[in-house]
C-alpha cells in the first residue's frame, strides 16, 4: 500500500505554488473539482483516485519546469488542491 502523505510531503515544489493551494483547500468540492479534473474516468477508490492525481500533477510539474506554453498554473494548483484534500480524506488505515 501506498504511503500518499509520505508522498505529498516529499514533493518539492516552490513555496508559493503551495501556500496558494492551501488557501484553496476549504473551497475543494470533490464531486465537482474530481469530475473537472479527472474528466476521462474518476476511479471510485481512493487509492486509485490519488495515483491518477499524482500522475496529472506530475505531468504539470514536468511541463511547469520545461517552461511549456500549455502550462496552467491554476490547474496546478487544482490539482494540489485536490490530492491535499483526498489525502485528508482517506481512512486513517489507508494513509500509511
Amino acid at each position: 500500500m501506498t504511503n500518499f502523505p509520505a508522498l505529498l510531503a516529499s514533493l518539492r515544489r516552490p513555496r508559493l505554488l503551495i501556500r496558494a493551494a492551501r488557501f484553496g483547500l476549504e473551497d475543494y468540492r470533490r464531486e465537482k473539482d474530481l469530475r473537472r479534473l479527472l474528466p476521462k474516468a474518476a476511479p471510485d477508490r481512493p487509492e486509485q483516485i490519488m495515483l491518477c492525481l499524482m500522475a496529472v500533477e506530475e505531468d504539470l510539474e514536468i511541463r511547469r519546469r520545461e517552461g511549456d506554453a500549455g502550462y496552467s498554473l491554476a490547474r496546478h494548483i487544482e490539482v494540489l488542491i485536490a490530492l491535499m484534500s483526498e489525502v485528508r480524506l482517506l481512512p486513517q488505515d489507508r494513509r500509511a
